[in-house]
């Protein structure tokens, strides 16, 4: 028997679903599909598809560039779909109050320019703590980002989830 690998896009992808074995219970397990969550939502919403304590895994729709954003900590993204390209600003002023997760700021920092890195499905890049981003997709893209649950974090389970 051959088995093809078949890869998803927000334009065409299979739900899925839960099936379970044995005695056990549906109710017990949730199930979401990230390019089901990226095709309802709007561009740029960070919802979250995984959580681990305050660990959180957000899907995001990337259609059009994002706003600046700067987190306290490490962040990652991952792209599942498209082509992108991070710009990176090591900003002059860093604003106060910023907790976990990402922050997004009012407009483009001032400050040293980093540079950028181009990134299509598969790859993943590291947002450095202290250095603001932007994200240029050329087309629509979605991406997954490790983060710390925050301000950006929407959480959707009842919308998102079957169980």
């Amino acid at each position: 028997m051959t088995t093809a690998t078949k890869f998803a896009s927000v334009s065409d992808f299979e739900k899925g679903g839960v099936e379970v074995i044995g005695n056990d219970q549906p109710r017990r397990y949730l199930f979401s599909n990230l390019f089901d969550v990226a095709a309802k939502s709007q561009p740029w919403e960070r919802v979250v598809v995984a959580k681990n304590l305050e660990f959180t895994i957000e899907c995001a729709r990337a259609e059009g560039e994002s706003p600046w954003y700067l987190s306290g900590h490490d962040e990652t993204v991952l792209v599942m779909e498209g082509t992108l390209a991070v710009h990176f600003v090591q900003p002059a002023v860093v604003p106060g109050g910023a907790g976990n997760g990402a922050t997004r700021l009012s407009g483009t920092p001032s400050g040293k320019v980093m540079g950028h890195v181009r990134l299509q499905a598969g790859h993943l890049a590291l947002l450095p703590a202290g250095a603001a981003y932007q994200i240029r997709p050329a087309g629509l893209c979605v991406v997954l980002f490790q983060s710390l649950l925050g301000a950006e974090s929407i959480e959707r389970w009842a919308e998102i989830c079957q169980h």
